[in-house]
């Protein structure tokens, strides 16, 4: 049985995840600091753990993100398709806000919120290809 040598990401990939991992931690420490409050006013009514604790965890989990994103490269498959799976289990709160009206971070009209709900899926592609995907073959 031959195995599949690992395929050098491309330099694009390699921006992709150092930017993504840079964001990620910049705004989990956000989440915990200077923009609690606004991360709080994200938060769907119809969720049914307390506000403060949904940021805070969320906060953490992106430090962690953003932090393997950074620091571990030759995890980049793992952790691209981890980011990515935590974008799209965040899509449901964009959804709300965007349905909800609510205003933060300067998302006051349903344009803006309508955008940044496309932007979350540039997000998840940006995060699959950081990882990696879709695979590339080399001669």
């Amino acid at each position: 049985m031959k195995l599949r040598a690992e395929v050098r990401p491309t330099r694009s990939q390699n921006v992709a995840r150092l930017v993504l991992g840079g964001i990620m931690t910049f705004a989990g420490i956000s989440h915990l600091t200077t923009a609690r409050e606004e991360f709080r006013a994200q938060v769907p009514a119809w969720m049914p753990i307390d506000d403060d604790l949904v940021v805070v965890g969320s906060g953490v989990i992106e430090i962690a993100l953003g932090a393997s994103m950074l620091a571990l490269p030759r995890h980049r498959r793992i952790t691209g398709l981890a980011l990515a799976a935590f974008f799209v289990a965040i899509f449901p709160g964009n959804i709300a806000q965007y349905v909800e009206g609510t205003d933060a971070f300067g998302l006051d009209t349903d344009t803006k919120r309508l955008i940044r709900l496309l932007g979350l899926a540039v997000l998840v592609v940006a995060a699959l290809w950081a990882a990696g995907l879709p695979e590339r073959h080399e001669p």
